[in-house]
């Protein structure tokens, strides 16, 4: 089963996985609540889960699933390496992490091991896990790269819609990394968090 919230991402994916013979598309869904409803009609063996949705996130539609459903196996698929993500999904139950740049091929063996039981990590996130563990004694909040960029046009006053023009992204993207800022620091406002960054010297 396909869980993303975009239907052209659900559309192409069930499109490249049904051209193995071994693999079954069963169903989808829009949401994570709607994935939870949906496993126990369509009783997948693989859910493919999208992390950054509205209403309810990969994360917490993954420890629903787990939970009512155990013997379901859950890869989640998303466009993310942030740490906060590769660790929520984990600790929520799933059994692998690929980035949505994954090749048909990659993705199929991945579905194939999570069947069997063995996970399936990304590089990228595997390297995530191992610089978080490796510097989780270091002072001060470990923000991103792009974290720091961000919260620096955010110092400068820019707005959500501004930083996502001026960086050629989304603005559910800046709105997602915004969100990471403020739990990394403790803020409770993007005021705050400023306040925080110029007092902290994490920008200039």
């Amino acid at each position: 089963m396909i869980v993303d919230d975009h239907a052209v991402v659900r559309s192409g994916l069930s499109a490249f996985l049904m051209a193995y013979d071994d693999l079954e598309f069963v169903g989808e869904a829009s949401g994570g609540l709607e994935a939870v409803r949906k496993c126990a009609d369509f009783r997948p063996d693989v859910v493919l889960m999208d992390l950054v949705m509205p209403e309810v996130d990969g994360s917490e539609a993954t420890r629903l699933i787990r939970d009512a459903c155990p013997h379901v196996q859950v890869i989640a698929l998303t466009s993310y390496k942030e740490e906060e993500l590769v660790q929520g999904a984990l600790r929520a139950g799933a059994i692998g992490y690929l980035l949505k740049n994954v090749s048909a091929d990659e993705l199929a063996n991945a579905i194939r091991a999570a069947y069997a039981g063995r996970p399936t990590l990304a590089p990228e996130a595997a390297e995530v896990l191992i610089r978080a563990a490796t510097h989780r004694d270091e002072p001060g909040p470990d923000l991103t790269e792009r974290e720091l960029e961000i919260l620096q046009l955010m110092v400068d006053g820019l707005s959500n819609p501004e930083i996502a023009k001026k960086l050629f992204v989304s603005r559910s993207t800046v709105k997602f990394h915004v969100s990471n800022i403020l739990m990394k620091l403790g803020a409770g406002s993007r005021t705050e968090a400023a306040s925080m960054a110029i007092h902290g010297r994490l920008v200039k």
